[in-house]
């Protein structure tokens, strides 16, 4: 069949041509690439959030955080919880976003000028002559002026619908004293407190019992799947080794740079000043420049006397009463003109008078530090550090294609690209699909486990694509050995089982007791035994179970006192007698202010969530990927 396709190809391309472009023109090139943009997560006001689009965000957050907290752990920023949190906040601009474009709001042009000018980040693109360096703004930020115009326009007008809801709040003091006082409510107690420890001895337990309650429970005693693994890493550092430095570009890079591996020219000189402003009067400015021609004209007969005639005519209030000494200094500590009269005079010279934006100097030079540069050998473990630093993005981005490459080429071993790129092959044992504790690099990085445990990757033994696990970081790994997940056999936790099965009878048992001791006591108040009163409050717990505090807290005060029965669970159950209600102390004016304060902010943050509910229904706003389960959940605290 091949034989005959070949020998007539070029009939059946015609054919194939004649066929399919007229159905291009029909139909259109879409109807044949199918859903390039990937799947949709969110939909806001008829506009989709792609999964691209979200991973890209999240990218960008994570890479932000890591600049702002370097030691963070990575399994955090990774975790399914900060990826849908990152979802949240932008289908929550695009609501902002809608009802800002829906009503019309925009930015002034005068606004957003002010602000440019008063954007310190802003200024370190200014040239020297007052224009901006496009170029380096978009070398550093990724993007144009433009750009970021747009987006700042986009935030502030999104601000503005936020903040008609919470800039607009109030809160009354009675409202926040009635909201507070509720908080920072006590009550007088006696606790009663019946634990499964003290009636553990009286639960027998037969084998039959434990059989049962290992096949009713047996989730809790199974071992998860494990995987031994080996992988590769690829960053600048490990690019940097790759790097060939000639000798001749070392010395090369110390004679073009040798002033910064040394110390520079340092001069100490004094000066007077007679005081004129650049934008003082120009008679005033006159006066000023005489006085100080005829300074200049009495220290020429008199250099001896500089230091006494600066302490008294100087008026530079800094220097004045030193005689005018300024310490050492390098260049680019002074103002230009009087910086570069004072790096062109000769020890001991008295210059002329210098004009400067503060008025008029004479300056006497005092000393010279030469600049002392160490020679090259001491500097250059440094040098070639240096050199294979700015050298390390264009090699990362060489290795990164290699590496790429070979791991998907090669797929049953990383020996190839280990060799080929200098890497360390690197191996762990028991890892699982979510990042473990502590765990640092490849290995808390949440898309390079799930990699790791593909079904192809696990079928076959096969490397990973490569994976970027940070900024310029790629990791390559595949899996030695797997454990898929299984219960641990009876006779292996059979100490578990029993050690389970005793604990949570005698926390039955003392349930069982302290409800009947509850019953008791409210029929016989005189016959009841408590521990001595403590007050509690939510902010002092006195080391009182939470249960037991919001039980208390909730007892009717008119009825007092008042006994109350709390299952604590796994910890037994508390009988508590409630004594009496104490009132909170009244705090101090300052606090007081400042907790009225706090209670109109969490007013305004009520306030301003309502309204965005508000909003996400009247735009249609829905996240069509399901929520992550909270893995805290269910286990007993």
């Amino acid at each position: 069949m091949f034989d005959s396709f070949r020998k007539y190809n070029k009939i059946i391309m015609v054919l194939l041509f004649l066929l399919i472009i007229p159905s291009f023109v029909l139909f259109g090139v879409d109807r044949y690439q199918g859903n390039t943009q990937g799947e949709m997560v969110a939909r806001v006001a008829g506009h989709e959030i792609t999964r691209p689009e979200w991973d890209a965000q999240h990218r960008n957050e994570v890479d932000r955080i890591r600049r702002q907290a370097p030691n963070i752990d990575p399994a955090l920023l990774d975790s399914d919880a900060a990826r849908y949190a990152t979802l949240e906040r932008m289908v929550r601009d695009r609501v902002l976003a809608a009802a800002a474009s829906k009503s019309n709001m925009t930015v002034s042009e005068e606004r957003l000028a002010r602000l440019f000018a008063a954007d310190s980040g802003l200024a370190s693109f200014r040239t020297a002559d007052g224009k901006f360096d496009r170029e380096s703004f978009m070398r550093a930020t990724g993007r144009t002026p433009e750009q970021y115009e747009a987006s700042v326009r986009a935030d502030l007008a999104t601000q503005q619908v936020s903040l008609g809801v919470s800039g607009t709040t109030f809160a009354t003091v009675a409202q926040a004293a009635a909201a507070l006082n509720a908080f920072y409510d006590r009550r007088e107690i006696q606790v009663a407190l019946f634990k499964p420890a003290d009636f553990a001895s009286k639960v027998s337990v037969s084998d039959a019992d434990l059989q049962a309650f290992y096949k009713d429970h047996a989730a809790q005693f199974q071992v998860p799947e494990q995987a031994s693994v080996e992988y590769l890493v690829l960053d600048l550092e490990a690019a940097k080794k790759n790097i060939s430095v000639s000798e001749a570009d070392l010395r090369s890079y110390y004679d073009q740079n040798s002033a910064r591996f040394g110390t520079k020219e340092e001069r100490r000189a004094s000066h007077i000043l007679i005081a004129a402003p650049a934008n003082a009067p120009a008679a005033e400015r006159e006066k000023a420049r005489a006085k100080a021609e005829q300074l200049l004209a009495d220290l020429r007969k008199a250099p001896h006397t500089f230091a006494e005639t600066a302490r008294k005519n100087s008026q530079d209030p800094g220097s004045a009463e030193k005689g005018g000494d300024l310490d050492f200094v390098t260049r680019g500590a002074m103002v230009k003109p009087f910086e570069d009269v004072m790096f062109s005079l000769k020890k001991g010279e008295i210059s002329n008078v210098v004009e400067t934006e503060f008025g008029y100097h004479i300056i006497q030079l005092n000393d010279i530090k030469p600049a002392v540069v160490p020679p090259f050998d001491k500097v250059r473990a440094t040098i070639e550090n240096e050199v294979r630093s700015q050298q390390a993005t264009q090699e990362f981005a060489k290795a990164a294609e290699i590496f790429t490459d070979i791991v998907y080429q090669q797929p049953d071993s990383l020996k190839p690209a280990a060799e080929k790129l200098k890497l360390t092959i690197q191996t762990a044992g028991n890892v699982a699909r979510t990042p473990a504790p502590g765990a640092a690099g490849a290995l808390a990085n949440r898309n390079f486990l799930n990699a790791l445990f593909a079904p192809d990757t696990l079928e076959r033994k096969h490397n990973t694509e490569a994976i970027e696990i940070g900024p310029n970081q790629l990791a390559s790994g595949r899996v030695t050995q797997y454990a898929p997940a299984r219960t641990l056999p009876f006779e292996e936790v059979k100490d578990k089982v029993r050690t389970q099965l005793i604990a949570q009878r005698a926390a039955a048992l003392a349930k069982a007791e302290g409800e009947g001791k509850l019953a008791a006591w409210q029929a016989n108040p005189a016959g009841a035994t408590f521990g001595a009163p403590v007050t509690v409050s939510r902010l002092e717990m006195q080391s009182q179970p939470p249960a037991v505090i919001e039980g208390a807290l909730r007892a009717d005060t008119s009825k007092l006192p008042a006994l109350i029965g709390t299952d604590l669970g796994a910890q037994g159950f508390a009988v508590v007698r409630v004594v009496k209600a104490v009132p909170r102390t009244p705090p101090a004016a300052e606090l007081a202010k400042q907790e009225n304060e706090q209670f109109a902010q969490a007013v305004g943050a009520a306030e301003s969530s309502a309204y965005y509910d508000l909003l996400k229904n009247r735009f249609k706003a829905e996240i069509l990927v399901p929520r992550p389960s909270d893995p805290t959940a269910g286990v007993e605290r």
